[in-house]
């Protein structure tokens, strides 16, 4: 039986754990993968009236074609704006200005984009699997420190860290997956 003041770390690690899985998936669906996704423009900011406004609000973002987004904004003054910002963005997309809305065609991936693309993701992914291990070490020291301070059994320290290294290990292997899952997305074709 793990002590309660080791538990709450434990759960700690847990949380912040989750936080790195969770930012791993929002970075992937910024990842583009042939498809197109409107979280593909999730980071597009917009100068309106002087402030950097998300894209998202200012306009809805649809998915007609598979290998089209289509941005239709709600104050047509903003297209132009729109129109830069997303080719600011630097996301290799060549948006276009029919007047009412902006179509955004999705060239096709080229085998060397796709390996370039595959890279990025591994990169995320590591930072991932990093501030899982740091998350590991925080919570591992926390352990030890409360062991000493509440003069609490070394057996429950022990117990305490093979929790910490399971929940660690469980994460891992979520990242691994999650990063296998996009790597097949990307070099699909």
């Amino acid at each position: 039986m793990i002590p309660e003041e080791l538990q709450d770390i434990i759960d700690e690690a847990d949380m912040k754990m989750d936080d790195a899985t969770a930012y791993l998936k929002k970075e992937f669906s910024h990842i583009r993968a042939g498809k197109a996704n409107p979280a593909i423009l999730d980071g597009v900011t917009v100068e309106y009236y002087g402030t950097q406004t998300p894209l998202i609000q200012l306009g809805n973002i649809t998915v007609p074609e598979p290998r089209m987004l289509m941005v239709s904004p709600y104050d047509k003054s903003t297209l132009a704006d729109i129109e830069k910002a997303i080719m600011a963005a630097g996301l290799g997309l060549n948006p276009m200005n029919d007047g009412d809305f902006i179509r955004i065609p999705l060239p096709i991936l080229t085998e060397e984009r796709r390996k370039e693309l595959v890279k990025i993701a591994k990169d995320k992914a590591e930072q991932a699997r990093v501030s899982i291990r740091n998350s590991r070490r925080d919570a591992n020291d926390a352990i030890k420190k409360a062991v000493d301070e509440h003069s609490l059994p070394e057996d429950s320290k022990f117990e305490a860290e093979d929790g910490v290294q399971q929940i660690t290990d469980n994460h891992t292997k979520k990242v691994d997956e999650m990063l296998s899952h996009k790597e097949d997305d990307i070099m699909t074709v």
